[in-house]
């Protein structure tokens, strides 16, 4: 069974299928389009779940591969060279499903340009993949700003009538942070490159050919502050944030759920990658530090999400905060941390995917996301209403739901972390976020959905079977998980 799988054709085929649907051989009916790309994101998922199940670090099949011989650039020791550990099999499955439901989303939400939009989706889903494959630093960079390409193009388009005036200049904002944030990873990737070799007289890009116990503390520490902002921009990092609320704010629906549900989660899996796993060392000197960043994110944006009026920024804010949770698991820098980090991207991922997909349901039934204005739809929408209470249940950590084992983990590891005291008071002030982000979705679920019903909103319509088995997929994940977080914590332990 296992000789089916392929790392390479996990990451290229969405890469293949995307120019095959841009060139002039491929149908520009908007129905054929949808449902050969919803094929094309089925299949891949498919094709991921068998490779979770019948995953072995020890198969030759999973571990390290090389493309094209190997060699990319050879005098520098650069290959295009793949690998699949226990974390990643897990992010590559979740990227799989999560692009899934984007696709399914994007029949409700995608009303023009649908060639060049599911192109976008597909190139955009193989960058990410290639980040989470990718074993190689040179091979993780292209891929890294490979991913700017069409996340630009997916956030500023014109695709629907949600998209706004400002969506180009969100999208440019977008790209300026995250480029900006390029050059520091670079800077410390080059760096990185250049003293491995002087230690070693080996040059390799190789992320198991780095040996950074070699390299001066002072330089590794540079190093380290330098991937960390790269990585941080994108996690986002307390105050290198300011680009993703105005991003989800005017990209469509479809594109806000993958902004969310997995792009962030590749600035995390940076960490863990480079800072957690290569240059461990010097990761703990930085991690007490970096867990104020992660405190800051967890409790400072909570009170800026309570006070946002459009519900699509509330949870864009929430976002920022959860991915808080999952810096912090990393700085406790112990197995119970890192475990808990990857359950939190699991279901934090569903959860924003359930979030928005709401958002966007109560904008294309009543033209607006201001909760000023909202008001009484649950009584013309009970499912939606239904789907939303348990939702934003799971989101503020009520026990049989994914994130309350997500949060209680990370607050455990860094209690017990052996670095330093500020990790173990950072856990205790962190507690707090069970109430502040009980407050703003319980903001968001009452207001939006309870007191008086406005008048506009008398002939809304409840959910379709589309927006009925996307929400019903999220709510059976986070029951799933919460009921059984065995299936990722020994995945995950495994390592």
């Amino acid at each position: 069974m296992e000789k089916i799988f392929s790392i390479p054709f996990l990451v290229f085929m969405p890469m293949l299928m995307s120019f095959f649907i841009m060139s002039p051989f491929f149908t520009s009916n908007e129905i054929s389009i949808r449902r050969f790309a919803k094929g094309v994101f089925s299949f891949h998922f498919l094709y991921a779940t068998l490779m979770l199940i019948f995953f072995d670090s020890a198969n030759p099949y999973f571990s390290q591969i090389h493309l094209l011989g190997g060699d990319w650039v050879q005098s520098l020791g650069i290959k295009f060279a793949f690998q699949i550990d226990s974390i990643s099999i897990i992010l590559v499955a979740l990227t799989s499903f999560i692009f899934l439901l984007a696709s399914i989303s994007s029949k409700m939400n995608i009303r023009m340009n649908h060639k060049f939009y599911y192109s976008m989706m597909l190139l955009l889903m193989s960058a990410i993949l290639g980040i989470f494959t990718a074993n190689d630093m040179f091979l993780f960079f292209m891929f890294w700003e490979l991913e700017l390409i069409p996340a630009y193009f997916l956030i500023g388009g014109k695709y629907s009538n949600e998209v706004t005036p400002d969506a180009k200049k969100s999208a440019t904002k977008f790209v300026l942070f995250t480029f900006l944030g390029s050059m520091f990873m670079l800077l410390g990737i080059l760096l990185l490159h250049y003293y491995n070799y002087v230690a070693t007289g080996t040059l390799s890009a190789t992320f198991s050919d780095v040996i950074d116990s070699y390299i001066p503390v002072g330089i590794q520490l540079f190093i380290a502050i330098c991937l960390i902002i790269g990585f941080g921009v994108k996690l986002p990092i307390v105050p290198l944030h300011t680009w993703l609320p105005d991003a989800h704010t005017n990209a469509p629906t479809p594109v806000s759920i993958i902004l969310a549900g997995i792009l962030l989660k590749t600035g995390a899996y940076g960490i863990y990658r480079f800072n957690y796993e290569m240059m461990g060392e010097s990761f703990k000197i930085v991690a007490p530090v970096l867990a104020v960043f992660a405190f800051l994110n967890i409790i400072y944006i909570a009170f800026v999400a309570y006070a946002q009026t459009d519900i699509k920024r509330i949870v864009a804010y929430s976002s920022i905060s959860n991915m808080g949770l999952i810096l912090l698991g990393l700085c406790a820098c112990n197995q119970l941390g890192l475990s808990a980090s990857v359950f939190h991207m699991v279901a934090h991922a569903l959860v924003t995917a359930g979030l928005f997909t709401i958002c966007g349901i109560v904008y294309l039934r009543c033209k607006t996301r201001d909760i000023r204005v909202l008001g009484g739809i649950a009584q013309n929408m009970p499912r939606l209403f239904g789907f939303a209470t348990l939702i934003v249940l799971a989101s503020i950590g009520i026990p049989v739901f994914a994130p309350f084992i997500s949060e209680i983990l990370t607050i455990i590891s860094a209690l017990f972390s052996d670095l330093s005291i500020v990790l173990k008071i950072t856990s205790i002030l962190s507690l707090p976020l069970l109430i502040a982000s009980s407050c703003y979705m319980l903001k968001f679920l009452h207001e939006a959905f309870f007191g008086e019903k406005q008048g506009c909103f008398e002939k809304v319509n409840d959910i379709s079977v589309h927006e009925f088995v996307i929400l019903a997929s999220v709510v059976a994940g986070l029951v799933l998980f919460g009921l059984y977080p065995n299936a990722i914590l020994n995945f995950v332990g495994a390592i």
